[in-house]
């Protein structure tokens, strides 16, 4: 491939084609002009598939994982499979998602000129372009963590809970798809010739890879420990509202307790003196209120 990724204007068999969300005409030219099986594109549409590789005929498919941000409700990030479909001479990339990441890898390339040396490498180099937007993704991933939390501070609502847990859902992704990127990278390092790929540049993939690895796990214990943390406190917060419910019973029980006994209908002490109602509320207020004082002591209030 020619340095920086020049764009053509006619079919070149030695050229890099680029295809995103594949339609009818790019199925047949797929399959019908170049030949490319037809279960390779199946495969790349499954959106379980893992990071692999299969050889059919003279043709080779290389699967990988790709982050983007995704439009499923409860899931903000997400990964999809990007099949690189090599021949003889023809490199094939196909994704059914439009990402971001494939403009940027070839923007990368033409402003440094980067010239690709063969299949292998630019497999290699899609891997560290995917490495990269985990890592991107990843720190949107911590700053909408830290809003979550900071709001949490404030008040503990749903909204913000399943927030943290769609976060984490994401995480997951992340981290089965780099640990197969990365397991793919070594497969490569281990079936190229020297002088198809960089090593050097492999094991700059390799620690990118790494990093976004170590860093999801962070992340994920991050959220781990934040969701034991607000169980916690809700758990607290409950048996505080429950004690003050209780002592708050209890004091209103009191002066129930004792107008339910002079509200029966049988004689009762102080019946007939003039200032019994006055003398039995005051006693109900005065006990209710010790009551209360003794409850404020032990922090029930």
């Amino acid at each position: 491939m020619s340095a920086g990724l020049p764009q053509l204007t006619t079919f070149d068999p030695k050229c890099w084609i680029n295809v995103e969300s594949p339609d009818e005409d790019d199925f047949y030219f797929l399959t019908e002009k170049l030949g490319v099986p037809a279960e390779f594109l199946s495969d790349i549409a499954d959106v379980d598939e893992r990071p692999r590789t299969e050889r059919e005929d003279d043709w080779q498919l290389t699967l990988l994982r790709i982050p983007l941000e995704s439009n499923i409700p409860g899931l903000p990030y997400m990964t999809v499979p990007i099949g690189i479909i090599t021949g003889a001479e023809t490199t094939i990339s196909v994704c059914y998602r439009k990402t971001q990441l494939i403009p940027d890898f070839i923007n990368h390339l033409r402003r440094k000129n980067i010239k690709i040396v063969s299949q292998a490498d630019f497999i290699v180099r899609i891997i560290y372009s995917s490495a990269v937007w985990f890592l991107k993704y990843l720190k949107l991933i911590y700053l909408e963590l830290n809003r979550a939390e900071k709001e949490l501070e404030q008040s503990i609502k749903n909204e913000d809970l399943m927030r943290i847990m769609r976060l984490q859902k994401s995480l997951v992704y992340f981290s089965t798809s780099i640990r197969g990127n990365e397991a793919m990278l070594g497969r490569l390092k281990t079936a190229s010739r020297s002088a198809e790929i960089d090593h050097d540049l492999v094991e700059d993939v390799g620690i990118e890879l790494r990093q976004a690895y170590n860093t999801v796990n962070i992340y994920t214990d991050i959220c781990t420990s934040t969701m034991d943390a607000l169980g916690s406190i809700i758990s607290n917060n409950v048996n505080t509202i429950m004690k003050r419910m209780t002592s708050f019973s209890i004091v209103l029980t009191i002066p129930t307790m004792i107008a339910s006994f002079y509200g029966m209908n049988v004689d009762v002490y102080l019946g007939d003196w003039k200032w019994a109602f006055v003398t039995i509320v005051g006693v109900s207020i005065l006990i209710s209120s010790l009551a209360f004082y003794l409850f404020r002591k032990i922090r029930w209030f």
